[in-house]
């Protein structure tokens, strides 16, 4: 437990830190699980929406450090290549 005044507010921080990073990545997870079932469903117009809108978050979440950069960009480039074999 926090004995001073700045350890106490660098635990407050945290926690709110915490709570935000949390949101960003819930928000992540689920773009991408749609974009995954769009692709799965065949749908070109649709898929593309959703990867796109899945490619916006992972690189929100890359920019603000809640994910690697890398990690982000391997997730846009799996599914970009699997838009791109479903539109040939």
């Amino acid at each position: 437990m926090a004995n001073h005044a700045s350890a106490e507010k660098r635990n407050r921080q945290a926690i709110r830190r915490a709570l935000a990073n949390r949101r960003v990545l819930s928000a992540v997870r689920t773009a991408v699980k749609k974009a995954r079932a769009a692709l799965a469903g065949g749908d070109g117009g649709e898929a593309k929406q959703a990867v796109h809108k899945a490619t916006v978050a992972l690189a929100k979440a890359a920019g603000k450090g809640v994910l690697k950069a890398r990690t982000a960009s391997r997730a846009t480039s799996r599914m970009e290549k699997a838009l791109n074999q479903l539109q040939s």
